[in-house]
């Protein structure tokens, strides 16, 4: 069991594959992109399905979920999410992609053993699309979500961060594009994920601005707290249902004292949370011959260590020293 001592058990696992991706999002990364791992310091694909296989074993991890960067630039990946779906006991597999490739690969990803997947995708405007992630591949994103669909990767979830001036405006057509499309869309506040720190606290759209918008639309009515559980998403019946629509506000409204998360990231470092500073090398004792057992001792004594919460709603908040795409979204 992962325990920390607030007295929360990690059972949801996400697994960096790689920390590079074929889009450059204004709130990720500078547009030149970021200094790449040298291959020689990624996990391989035997080393990322011993650590998941430690994980589902020995600490009780139900569920993972592989992030990257982008996840579908991993060569490997159909493999490895055939290998995981083959241990015992078999963990909920999940993927968070930006949908580019997603067209090519969903059919293959649900033979290997994938259940759904999360497809980031912020606007219905390809012209916006292109400024935000600088680059012109808006249907190609709505080709991987109609291909996950297609495949029943479901349910389909839709991650989409709103910035003033840009898709500030375009929360009720997003739900209803979602709802006619049967996609569960998620709206996730703008966190400070990029490296060249250019997020501020006082420039982002908040969960009450995207709730206020939505319901100039839509009847929003809360979902009973108790099916939330350790979900960071918020959500909401829209009109009644049966359709939902999710609000992650991780800058207003911190989840922290619900997470359940941990995260390994593609070097094979261990973080207990996305905004932790501190990380425990699980790459070395992999490589220096440590047993299971040993690894997993070296992941419960990081687990012990987590902290309350990330402090997000605090605007002297320091930004994370390493880049995201290595980490993990």
């Amino acid at each position: 069991m992962l325990i920390d001592t607030y007295g929360r058990v990690a059972t949801d696992l996400r697994v960096s594959l790689t920390d590079r991706c074929n889009l450059r999002c204004t709130y990720c990364m500078p547009e030149e992109g970021l200094q790449w791992l040298a291959k020689p310091e990624l996990l391989t694909d035997d080393e990322i399905v011993r650590l998941i296989d430690i994980a589902v074993r020995l600490l009780g991890v139900e569920e993972v979920r592989f992030t990257g960067g982008e996840p579908l630039l991993r060569p490997g990946l159909v493999g490895i999410v055939e290998r995981v779906a083959a241990l015992g006991p078999r963990p909920r597999m999940s993927l968070t992609t930006n949908g580019i490739g997603l067209g090519r690969t969903a059919a293959a990803l649900k033979a290997a053993g994938l259940d759904r997947v999360n497809v980031s995708l912020d606007t219905l405007r390809p012209d916006v699309f292109k400024t935000l992630t600088r680059r012109d591949r808006h249907k190609d994103v709505l080709e991987g979500l109609r291909a996950a669909r297609a495949a029943d990767l479901t349910p389909v979830k839709v991650n989409t961060v709103l910035m003033p001036g840009l898709n500030g405006d375009e929360a009720p057509d997003l739900l209803a594009w979602a709802i006619e499309h049967d996609y569960e869309l998620r709206f996730i506040e703008q966190m400070p994920l990029d490296p060249q720190h250019g997020w501020k606290r006082e420039g982002m759209v908040t969960a009450g601005d995207i709730l206020a918008s939505l319901r100039t639309r839509f009847d929003l009515t809360p979902e009973d707290a108790g099916e939330r559980g350790s979900a960071p998403a918020e959500r909401w019946l829209v009109d009644g249902g049966p359709y939902r629509v999710g609000v992650i506000a991780s800058v207003t409204r911190p989840f922290c004292a619900a997470c359940d998360r941990t995260r390994l990231t593609a070097d094979g470092q261990i973080r207990t949370c996305l905004f932790a500073t501190e990380e425990t090398d699980l790459r070395g004792a992999l490589r220096s011959g440590a047993p299971d057992e040993e690894i997993a001792r070296l992941w419960r004594v990081a687990m012990w260590g987590k902290k309350a919460g990330a402090g997000l709603d605090d605007p002297s908040f320091i930004q994370p020293d390493r880049p995201m795409s290595a980490i993990g979204g």
